[in-house]
């Protein structure tokens, strides 16, 4: 049974009371109802709305730590600043039987809704809250979750995209059998047109992955040289942009030339895990893994290890699944010692103990601190590799209750009091529909933990045409590439001669699909082009360019000189002197 409260002075009668009348009385679990009250504050948003122009700028704030006191709301409240669509006597979602605050909105496509508020629960020491829209067109969707604590508050960020122009009511639900209560404050709700998402998701692209260059060209006795013929190329990319691979690529020219061309970062499919280098006990073969390693190595690519384990029994070796406690034991520990010293700093990453938030294959055969042993063995074999946390349904959805954000934040926590060097945090995302107001929630929150971010594996489901996929993922990797905490993205879209798992970005001629010509339009638009100009009257020429290693030239008269510049991220303008 549920109690729930937007006051902390509500007493546990008065809510009882009100939960017992409204469960009984069906008229505030009419649409009609809902409509009507929808339609009283619509007038109310509109003016507010429209007094914004172009709208706030986007408020990245995010807060893990449960406070004493909770925040101001983010944008003073944005639409709820002032306004009545506060549901006073609750709400009844009869598929789910909550009853909680709640708010009536009215909605508008083609816009992004940011919300926040904060949380706290009491009957318990903590419980996974879900604040979920519920519209006369859909089911109840999870916009954003928080794991609230009694005695302090959490922060819940999250947001939604309505696909028409519809009344909704924002609501919070728990899941548990607990006799809770829930007490909500400073609830904010902020909508973006999607211009203006757009415009600043380039703002957040030109801040953080470009930089200005002023080039000083410099005659012998260190006079400026005016005039002088300026070429810029960009030869490399700061950003590791990559997709995976598999053994499909071995041999096959005409993809490896595809692939260089585009990507600076990979990841092995699955000629790295357990049942591919071992599929029977004590015969080891690593020559495909040894193989894609001299691909990646010949070509300069940057290259994740994926992975050492993984929870899931399904995909655990079949003899591995027979073995005795003992017998595990001495496994695992061949394994771990075998692949990393055969790999010792060849690998950026390892995904250490892969999707650990839904499956816990060692950890039930070989006791609560399996995967911190893990850890600090893999730590110990490779220091200088990165030791990943890799999952999924953390970015791509709150419907999963196993990977919410604060479940993985509580898990990584966990795992470093235990004293495992946890610095990455990794995200599979494999979308359907995504949502991309959430998607970025979910980053502001997990960007305040300092820890490095990548995007291991996107795609999007194949249950959409390739289309569809094209605009969704579009979508996602505008998304990932201008959010600063994101140091990486990697595409999930190895080639076999039946496809790819969800989403190929060509047939298997290579000629793209539509969601091929989108990462190479991504890639070209995020690249620097051959830059050129004339230095002004003060001997400099200016540009902005991505982040990343470039090729100079300067021409003037008889002389000329080329050399290399690096761009490294920083605020300040790169001043770069050439001398003639």
């Amino acid at each position: 049974m549920l109690r729930f409260s937007s006051s902390s002075s509500s007493s546990s009668s008065s809510s009882s009371s009100s939960s017992s009348h409204l469960m009984s009385n069906p008229t505030y679990q009419s649409p009609v109802f809902i409509r009507l009250l929808v339609w009283l504050s619509f007038f109310i948003y509109s003016s507010f709305a429209d007094s914004y122009g172009e709208g706030p700028l986007y408020d990245s704030t995010a807060y893990t730590e449960c406070k004493e006191y909770p925040e101001a709301p983010l944008y003073n409240g944005g639409v709820f600043n002032g306004s009545s669509q506060k549901i006073e006597n609750g709400f009844v979602d009869p598929a789910v039987r909550v009853y909680s605050p709640a708010y009536a909105l009215n909605v508008t496509e083609d816009s992004k809704y940011s919300f926040s508020c904060w949380v706290k629960v009491g009957g318990v020491d903590s419980a996974l809250i879900r604040a979920k829209l519920s519209t006369d067109n859909s089911t109840s969707e999870c916009i954003g979750s928080v794991l609230a604590k009694c005695g302090c508050w959490s922060f819940l960020k999250g947001g939604f995209v309505p696909y028409s122009s519809e009344s909704a009511v924002l609501f919070f639900q728990y899941s548990g059998d607990d006799m809770i209560e829930i007490f909500v404050r400073s609830v904010s709700l902020q909508p973006f047109t999607n211009k203006q998402w757009r415009m600043q998701q380039e703002d957040r692209i030109r801040t953080n992955r470009e930089r200005t260059v002023n080039v000083h060209v410099v005659d012998s006795s260190g006079q400026r040289v005016q005039g002088a013929s300026v070429t810029i190329e960009q030869i490399s990319k700061d950003f590791p942009f990559g997709s995976a691979i598999a053994k499909t690529i071995l041999g096959n020219v005409p993809y490896q030339n595809y692939f260089v061309k585009r990507f600076n970062a990979a990841v092995f499919e699955n000629e790295l895990k357990w049942y591919a280098t071992e599929p029977e006990q004590g015969k080891l073969n690593y020559s495909l893994a040894d193989q894609l390693m001299s691909f990646v190595r010949g070509n300069k690519i940057t290259v994740r290890g994926h992975n050492i384990f993984w929870e899931d029994p399904i995909y655990t070796p079949a003899w591995v699944r027979n073995l005795t406690s003992a017998e595990l034991h001495k496994a695992v520990g061949s394994r771990i010692q075998s692949l990393m010293n055969r790999y010792k700093e060849e690998f950026i990453h390892w995904d250490v103990s892969n999707e650990m938030l839904h499956f816990d294959f060692y950890e039930s055969r070989l006791g609560p601190n399996a995967t911190l042993h893990f850890y600090k063995v893999a730590q110990h074999e490779d220091p200088h590799a990165t030791l990943f946390m890799n999952d999924f349904n953390v970015l791509e959805t709150c419907d999963d209750l196993n990977s919410t954000v604060d479940t993985y934040i509580s898990r990584l926590e966990e795992l470093k009091r235990g004293g495992a060097k946890m610095e990455g945090i990794g995200l599979e995302g494999h979308f359907s529909k995504p949502n991309i107001p959430l998607m970025r929630a979910i980053l502001d929150k997990l960007g305040t933990l300092g820890f490095p971010i990548w995007l291991t594996e996107i795609d999007i489901s194949n249950k959409f045409d390739q289309h569809t996929q094209a605009v969704y993922l579009e979508e996602v990797l505008r998304e990932g590439f201008s959010h600063p905490s994101v140091n990486g993205i990697m595409l999930w879209t190895a080639l076999h001669s039946y496809g790819c798992y969800e989403m190929c970005l060509t047939d298997y001629n290579l000629n793209n699909l539509p969601a091929g010509t989108i990462v190479d339009n991504l890639l070209q638009e995020w690249e620097t082009r051959v830059v050129n100009g004339q230095t002004d009257d003060h001997g400099s020429y200016i540009f902005d360019g991505f982040l990343g290693e470039y090729n100079v030239s300067v021409k003037y008269g008889n002389e000329s000189v080329r050399t290399t510049l690096s761009l490294c991220q920083s605020d300040e303008t790169k001043e770069f002197y050439i001398h003639l």
